[in-house]
């Protein structure tokens, strides 16, 4: 016996088999207990989703010969032939192929004869969108009036082309897209029948691929089962649908939290030399990017479908719900124009670099060099003086100015036997002088100074950035300070206790009050006040950059 493909083979037959349509399932089944037929239905959908099945289906119940009933028998003569696609009253006609005028008339004319075998005369016209003009035209008159022995079921994938007046001769059903869920269990209750051995997450990575088609589904379990030699795991799945390692993506993030372009750019050289997908690295960034959105906006929300949940958490608290509304927009758009791209890594590079110009300066990994100057030789009290004498500084030098301002007067008194050289006990100019990326530069710029010994730092981090103390941080932290001072360092780090010094926190007041004070500048301009005034203007203050 040749081998039947698995879409075939599992195409459901009744309607207690069909997934993910309950409320079309619903509808059809009260309408045949109760005998309320209509003469014409319309069943709507992307490709894969059960439209010629429910056809069928319904036509089986319909012309069983146990009675019109929603569960056919399935035994009888009339159930196996139309099963078999043999029945003679049941006419499918492919739409696509049969557009013209004349082929629609021919089929109309058979109408007017009384059903061979079975109970009902029933036409099935697929992709019937596809009909021209004068075909939708001849089959009017039919379609409104019909035989009493005839059932129309019309099934399209674009609803929008059908004409409305075959719209208001039908009665209309839209098939919604399968869920991952039901997809994924369907398959695992497939291939439990067919015994074959499968992992979980492998039929996930399926559903997901199919994106909402059943029939999709079931044509990609179909590859996986050859691939993987009659075996579904995660590792065959991935390489046969071209997957991305997450990893990569977390890593693309997490540069551009740090605002390193240079390590940025390497990462996407690297995922061009395994020829990785771009698109798919765009669709799946736009996935992480979704979840990271859900996490701020509703924390207690279950993630599902993104692996390293362990990486995700640390950039939901480092991006902004801004930053990660752009980025989800950038990728969007980055994958919409990549085949507009000289070629794909340069348009991926594109969308990448677009990412880190419009990210918030979180990170000192590239802060000017001229800041860091003026950290080490500003003083409170110069900087007092610059902020009195400088009306519009720059967004940086107002990081600057607040990082000294905000120094702690007892710094002396965390200072103990210190022989650390050119280090007294600021640890905000430390933590910029370290020029740290990644992780470990996060753990830098919001910790604060608790004590120094000899070459022993104690630090604290706010316990809403505890995830930033973990082992693998806080060593690259401390590989970074004994580099710097070229002696070994003893660190530790501890959860709370900071009074809200960090250089972060600086950095996040000296932004907020140069916004507040661009705001009062563009307020008290005469002629923004005249605009508002006399033309009933509003000002709105998310379009106000500070200079």
């Amino acid at each position: 016996m040749t081998y039947q493909a698995l879409a075939r083979k599992w195409r459901p037959k009744t309607f207690t088999e069909l997934v993910g349509q309950e409320h079309v399932v619903r509808a059809l089944t009260n309408a045949l207990q109760t005998q309320r037929l209509h003469h014409a239905y319309l069943f709507t959908g992307t490709r894969g989703v059960g439209k010629t099945t429910l056809a069928r289906i319904l036509a089986k119940s319909l012309n069983c010969e146990t009675g019109i009933t929603p569960t056919p028998c399935g035994i009888c003569a009339t159930c196996r032939s139309i099963d078999g696609g043999n029945f003679v009253d049941l006419l499918e006609v492919d739409a696509a192929t049969n557009t013209r005028v004349e082929e629609m008339r021919e089929l109309l004319d058979n109408t007017q004869y009384m059903p061979t075998a079975g109970r009902f005369k029933v036409y099935i016209i697929d992709e019937v969108h596809m009909l021209s003009r004068s075909a939708f035209n001849s089959m009017l008159k039919t379609l409104e009036e019909p035989p009493a022995h005839v059932k129309f079921i019309l099934a399209t994938t674009d609803p929008q082309k059908v004409p409305v007046t075959v719209l208001s001769r039908c009665l209309q059903f839209n098939l919604k897209q399968m869920s991952r869920e039901s997809i994924a269990g369907h398959l695992q209750r497939v291939l439990t029948a067919e015994s074959v051995s499968f992992e979980t997450a492998a039929l996930e990575a399926l559903a997901q691929a199919a994106q909402g088609s059943m029939r999709d589904s079931l044509s990609l379990l179909d590859q996986a089962v050859a691939y993987g030699a009659g075996e579904v795991g995660m590792q065959t799945v991935a390489a046969m649908l071209g997957a991305i390692d997450q990893s990569y993506l977390f890593n693309l993030l997490e540069f551009i939290a740090a605002k390193d372009g240079k390590g940025l750019l390497a990462e996407c050289e690297r995922m061009a030399e395994r020829s990785l997908s771009f698109d798919a690295a765009l669709q799946e960034l736009a996935v992480i990017l979704h979840q990271i959105a859900l996490r701020q906006a509703v924390p207690e929300v279950a993630t599902q479908g993104v692996a390293g949940q362990a990486r995700l958490q640390p950039l939901v608290n480092t991006f902004s719900p801004e930053e990660v509304q752009l980025f989800y927009q950038i990728a969007i758009v980055g994958r919409r124009d990549l085949s507009l791209a000289p070629d794909e890594l340069c348009g991926f590079n594109m969308a990448m670099m677009r990412m880190l110009a419009f990210a918030e300066d979180a990170s000192p990994t590239l802060r000017p060099r001229a800041q860091s100057e003026s950290i080490k030789s500003s003083s409170p009290t110069a900087a007092a003086n610059s902020e009195a004498s400088k009306p519009e500084p720059s967004l940086s030098a107002a990081h600057v100015e607040v990082a000294e301002a905000t120094k702690p007067a007892s710094a002396e008194s965390h200072v103990s036997e210190a022989n650390l050289p050119n280090f007294d006990g600021n640890w905000l100019q430390l933590a910029a002088n370290l020029k740290l990326a990644g992780m470990a530069g996060m753990l830098a710029m919001h910790c604060e100074l608790k004590s120094l010994i000899g070459s022993r730092i104690e630090l604290s981090v706010p316990v809403e950035h505890k995830h930033l103390a973990e082992k693998v941080f806080i060593d690259k932290l401390r590989a970074a300070l004994t580099n710097y001072f070229s002696t070994e360092i003893a660190l530790q780090v501890a959860v709370g206790g900071a009074g809200g010094n960090t250089l972060a926190e600086v950095e996040a007041r000296g932004r907020q009050a140069k916004q507040a004070e661009a705001v009062a500048a563009i307020e008290q301009d005469s002629f923004v006040r005249e605009l508002v005034e006399n033309l009933d203007a509003r000002l709105i203050e998310s379009s106000i950059r500070p200079v």
